[in-house]
């Protein structure tokens, strides 16, 4: 290979580098415009690949859990296989793999099509999943049997998650990422100062509803402050 021809090469490889960087920034971009309550994601500080989530759920079966996830784009992203999500909290649902905390997506994202398909559609489907738990292709099968014939025990052990996941909401992250999200015990000097800022700066569109959540002190359950310019 002549010098040229090496440079052409690293140029080309440059190039496709910051397009694939540029193309996960505007997926992250289009996933901070959609109405995704609730839902918390940040990619990690060290690699774009791996995104750090928790979902905050606000009714249904699993109502009042705080369950972490990660997601995890390809190598190739967007010219690959789909985008994995997978639960670090310990979740029994019928979608969820019991042993891997994969988030099975074969139902809605069968092959990925980089032209149709983007990860906050994946997103929609993790609120999908906690609303409806009627999911054709089981991950957990014993879950998914235990829904449809014995609804207290299935009652039971998700209620064992939801418990489980607020009593680890503090714990030290496993992970010195600077992204990874972490949460802190309730300190009034601290978070009704930061409260009283972010009420002060917003500034709903005029005509339009707009809001703002946080987590109420004492409790896990995120409430909002709505306001309505007319």
């Amino acid at each position: 290979m002549t010098e040229e021809s090496a440079s052409n090469k690293e140029t080309r490889e440059l190039y496709s580098m910051l397009h694939q960087e540029y193309t996960i920034m505007t997926e992250y971009r289009m996933l901070q415009t959609e109405n995704l309550h609730g839902i918390y994601v940040i990619p990690s500080y060290e690699s774009s690949f791996l995104w750090y989530g928790v979902i905050f759920v606000r009714s249904g079966l699993y109502e009042g859990g705080v369950f972490r996830f990660t997601i995890t784009l390809p190598e190739k992203f967007p010219d690959d296989e789909t985008p994995v999500l997978t639960f670090v909290s310990n979740l029994y649902h019928p979608a969820i793999d019991a042993s891997t905390g994969l988030l099975s997506l074969r139902e809605v994202f069968p092959m990925w099509d980089k032209k149709r398909d983007h990860v906050w559609q994946i997103l929609k489907y993790l609120h999908i999943i906690f609303d409806n738990l009627s999911i054709k292709v089981p991950a957990n099968t014993e879950a998914a049997c235990m829904y449809k014939t014995n609804r207290k025990f299935f009652m039971q052990k998700v209620r064992e998650c939801v418990v489980t996941s607020i009593d680890h909401i503090y714990d030290d992250p496993p992970t010195e990422d600077k992204h990874y999200i972490t949460f802190k015990p309730y300190d009034p000097d601290i978070h009704e100062k930061a409260k009283d800022i972010m009420l002060t700066a917003f500034k709903p569109t005029e005509g339009a509803t707009q809001g703002m959540s946080w987590v109420q002190q004492g409790c896990y359950q995120p409430f909002s402050k709505e306001e309505t310019m007319s």
